[in-house]
């Protein structure tokens, strides 16, 4: 069975997005983009809810982020091979192929796509995923820590979900971003 992982940006107070909901406070730099870029190559299948979705859709509809270098190009090749499912009850249509609209989520038909995957999925959007571990379906948390406190905003992990977790892998880059991989033990 495939693994569904939770993987963010999350600054050292623990915010995905600042109090105005800003999320670009996290710049990667080479080794951050890169590394971000090797995870996102064993997931088939992204689970994002609308603003993440509307955020990542440039990989595939402006050009010119791929046309930029060969790194960004295979980053956007891998994005676009994915399968996107898109969790939105605002969104009437999506932008990129390989990609379905759901209007609400539901941890069924979530157990089932997990059941069924041939390779990992990855969950994003702060809302849909407090959805998803309060279901108990998340069984990784790999977050990229920055070396910054934003002091209020959309946190990127829910409040009253009390678990236990594993660590199996961390790693500190050059620019202070410290990645840590969580898994929830069986």
């Amino acid at each position: 069975m495939a693994t569904i992982v939770y993987l963010t940006n999350a600054s050292l107070d623990g915010y995905i997005e600042d109090e105005r909901g800003a999320f670009d406070l996290y710049e990667p730099d080479d080794d951050v983009f890169a590394a971000t870029t090797a995870l996102l190559r064993s997931f088939g299948t992204f689970l994002y809810g609308r603003r993440l979705y509307e955020t990542m859709s440039v990989w595939e509809t402006d050009p010119t982020l791929a046309e930029a270098s060969d790194r960004r190009a295979d980053f956007a090749s891998i994005w676009q091979a994915a399968d996107k499912v898109v969790y939105s009850t605002t969104l009437t249509t999506v932008s990129t192929a390989r990609t379905r609209l759901e209007r609400g989520f539901d941890p069924a038909a979530a157990r089932e796509l997990k059941a069924k995957a041939t390779s990992d999925l990855t969950i994003g959007g702060a809302n849909l995923a407090a959805q998803a571990f309060a279901a108990g379906l998340v069984d990784e948390y790999q977050l990229f820590v920055w070396p910054m406190i934003v002091g209020g905003g959309t946190p990127a992990l829910p409040a009253g979900i009390r678990t236990g977790l594993e660590l199996l892998d961390e790693h500190r880059f050059a620019n202070g971003v410290v990645y840590l991989r969580y898994r929830v033990p069986s």
